[in-house]
């Protein structure tokens, strides 16, 4: 009995010893994902093949695309889930951080659709951006696929241990990435030079790992790997045939160190998988479905040795997570850091947060996207972590340095002719929420538009406007004539000068982005000319009065496009009780005028849309005052006052004091933002319409349009051929956003 109990610590020892000899024994397999940008993809279709062979992963090391769909494999993803994620994504929306309209303000969205070109400006510099894409849409989509390891620091303790190697582009030196918040690390890793804005951890500005290590293999091994498991997406040095661009001859030389590198790296890997991609470049995105594939048959060319691989290790492979159809998120708790000019309430209204309230990530994205449609901030980044019954908001935010802006544009059109956009735009100028911007038009009709706005997110903001516009048409004299105007001889048509100095203070609040209300104040300065009659030595003058008035607006846009909408609704209403004139007519008496506009869009047949629009206006009370009277004819966007375009008829053909119109558009876009539509308009316009019955009538006036319009950098570039069957054809041109 003595021997058997002395025995025991013996025979327990060697079991121990025996147990960590076979546990120390058990092959380590590291896997090693190079760069390569789209052709990254071919990463998935090689897990593929991995999985079926039954070999498990024990440490991951990646850069770029390499470092992304590593980490997510790290996380618990399958090869598998892995392809029907990426093959759901739009990458060219993606990569192009393309921000849906209703993710703008009114403001923002008439910034977006004024300006061609916008540069940084100080100290009378222009600064070119340092990147097309500020990386926020690909930052979101990994955050919210990589939720479920938010509380990871450590990124050895992710279910596969993983690293990412990313460079510090002030000393040129590579960094390792194995600690932070995982989202953040990768983004830094795959932060392509010149695509997307560098990214700072911990003081480091990092961009894409590959200019560095592309196939980080000597620090997989440092992990503890005894077997390398390598799949090679990068691409060998080009030909003089193909280097036939400045990017071409970029990549080139940025790929010397890598091709020459894989030299011995690929003879140091014990399975060395290289995907045949040479058809594809690092933006063959919409390739994805085909590389991915590619990937798989490479990887399938080594399956016998990864089979065999995997027969020689002991334990089995983890098991790939259970996809979580979990949209719900609910922030009891936000933190901010690094918003010095903007203020909690400010960025508490872009994101729509209300705590603890449930929302959804698509509803928490938008109010990201809102956030970064105001061009405030360089970068978003942010963390949603485990906080009591839900998560934590930890936003840092990178506020642009830049707060200067030169704005570019150009236009022609019938009406206003040619003409040149010079803006700049200045934030911050008074308080931290503001922004304060001046357009100078310059051209055939000399313009400015002059705009100060507070915004206050959920609260009430303040706007002041300023603008004038000027243009001159030659009309029809019956449109315009007087009784007491003599002209001597008989006059058909005549030159009209117009010209509109305008001042409004207003009020407004938001409902979301894409529905705002408010009221104002308003001074405008009115002249109405004629150069064919003379009174005198001098033009014939029709008006030139200083108006004041109290204004009210509701406005509702839900359009994905202003000019050619697919689907959404749109409101445009105004009120104005005109008090007091200066009366140069002397005919002035306390009067009102209301208009309002609404359309719907809609899209079927894949790349057809429809859009039905209809509007009105009217007038209330006694005047004789007719220089706000409606006229309509021509085509356009952005015309001053109460003039409406109407296809079929040349500028301020026909109107009257009320008016009701009809617009239905078929469009259809017959290649990328090439765009074939036609067009039909039916109005009623004269005096008291809406008292005699004649707006529920027979329309008085119809016209048709056929027309090509293309989608371009500076704005849409148009023409248009109208009709009517009571006016001769004409054609319309347009190039360029409206202002």
């Amino acid at each position: 009995m003595k021997n058997i109990l002395f025995a025991l610590p013996f025979l327990f020892l060697c079991f121990s010893l025996s147990a960590q000899t076979e546990k120390e024994d058990d092959i380590k397999v590291g896997l090693v994902l190079s760069g390569g940008g789209a052709k990254g993809f071919a990463h998935i279709g090689a897990l593929k093949v991995i999985e079926e062979s039954g070999l498990r992963i024990d440490y991951i090391g990646g850069t770029s695309m390499g470092a992304i769909i590593g980490a997510l494999y790290a996380s618990g993803y399958s090869a598998h889930q892995l392809d029907s994620i990426f093959n759901s994504v739009n990458f060219e929306t993606l990569i192009q951080d393309q921000i849906p309209r209703s993710a703008k303000t009114f403001y923002e969205k008439a910034d977006q659709e004024r300006y061609a070109l916008t540069l940084p400006f100080d100290d009378f510099k222009i600064k070119f951006p340092s990147a097309i894409s500020k990386g926020q849409n690909v930052y979101n989509l990994l955050s919210k696929l990589l939720q479920h390891v938010s509380d990871v620091d450590d990124f050895n303790k992710l279910p596969i241990p993983f690293f990412c190697i990313a460079t510090n582009v002030e000393t040129g030196e590579p960094v390792l990435l194995d600690k932070g918040y995982l989202p953040e690390a990768i983004s830094a890793s795959g932060a392509f030079p010149s695509l997307f804005e560098p990214v700072d951890i911990d003081g480091k500005l990092l961009i894409d790992g590959g200019v560095v290590n592309n196939y980080p293999i000597d620090e997989v091994k440092a992990m503890g790997a005894d077997i390398i498991v390598g799949v090679d997406v990068q691409a060998g040095l080009a030909d003089r045939e193909t280097l036939n661009s400045a990017t071409s001859v970029l990549l080139q030389i940025n790929n010397y160190r890598t091709v020459n590198a894989m030299k011995v790296k690929s003879k140091q890997t014990d399975i060395y998988i290289k995907p045949d991609i040479e058809d594809f470049t690092v933006i063959s995105f919409a390739d994805g479905k085909q590389i991915i594939d590619n990937g798989e048959k490479g990887a399938r060319l080594k399956k016998e040795d990864l089979v065999a691989l995997a027969n020689k290790q002991k334990k089995p492979p983890r098991d790939p997570m259970q996809m979580i159809d979990n949209d719900s998120l609910l922030i009891n708790r936000l933190t901010l850091s690094g918003n010095e000019n903007y203020t909690r309430g400010y960025i508490k209204g872009k994101l729509r947060l209300k705590l603890n309230e449930k929302t959804t990530y698509e509803k928490f994205h938008q109010g990201i996207n809102n956030l970064s449609a105001t061009n405030n901030f360089r970068g978003i980044r942010y963390r949603l972590t485990p906080f009591e019954n839900g998560q934590e908001l930890s936003m840092n935010l990178q506020e642009k340095k830049n707060n200067t802006l030169l704005r570019l544009g150009v236009h022609y059109d019938d009406l206003y002719k040619s003409a040149a956009l010079v803006n700049i735009t200045q934030k911050n100028l008074l308080f931290g929420d503001d922004v304060a911007s001046l357009d100078i038009v310059l051209g055939d009709n000399v313009r400015y538009n002059f705009e100060y706005y507070l915004d206050k997110g959920f609260y009430w903001s303040f706007g002041i406007n300023s603008r004038f516009n000027s243009f001159d048409k030659d009309v029809d004299f019956e449109l315009i004539e007087e009784d007491d105007i003599n002209t001597g001889v008989e006059v058909n048509r005549i030159n009209i000068d117009v010209s509109d100095f305008t001042n409004q203070v207003y009020i407004q609040t938001v409902v979301r982005e894409e529905f705002a209300f408010g009221f104002g104040l308003e001074h405008k300065r009115y002249k109405i000319e004629t150069s064919t009659i003379r009174n005198g030595n001098e033009n014939l003058i029709f008006d030139r009065s200083d108006y004041g008035s109290v204004y009210s607006f509701l406005r509702l846009d839900t359009y994905d496009n202003k000019y050619f909408p697919k689907k959404g609704i749109y409101f445009d209403g105004d009120f104005h009780l005109y008090l007091f004139s200066s009366d140069f007519n002397d005919e002035f008496n306390e009067y009102s005028i209301g208009r309002a506009k609404i359309g719907f869009a809609t899209s079927f047949f894949d790349r057809f849309a429809l859009n039905l629009t209809t509007e009105g206006g009217f007038t209330l009370g006694n005047t004789n005052v007719t220089s706000f009277d409606f006229v309509l004819g021509g085509y356009g966007n952005e015309f001053i006052n109460n003039f409406i375009p109407f296809l079929g008829y040349d500028f301020i053909s026909f109107g009257g004091d009320s008016f009701v119109k009809a617009t239905a558009s078929l469009d259809y876009e017959f290649a990328r933002k090439n765009h074939i539509n036609f067009t039909a308009n039916f109005a009623n316009a004269d005096n008291n319409i809406f008292e005699n019955g004649e707006w529920f009538t027979t329309p008085d006036f119809t016209g048709y349009a056929i027309g090509y319009g293309l989608e371009t950098f500076i704005g849409p570039v148009e023409i248009k051929y109208s009709w009517s069957p009571e006016n001769r054809a004409r054609w319309f041109f347009n190039v360029g956003f409206w202002f």
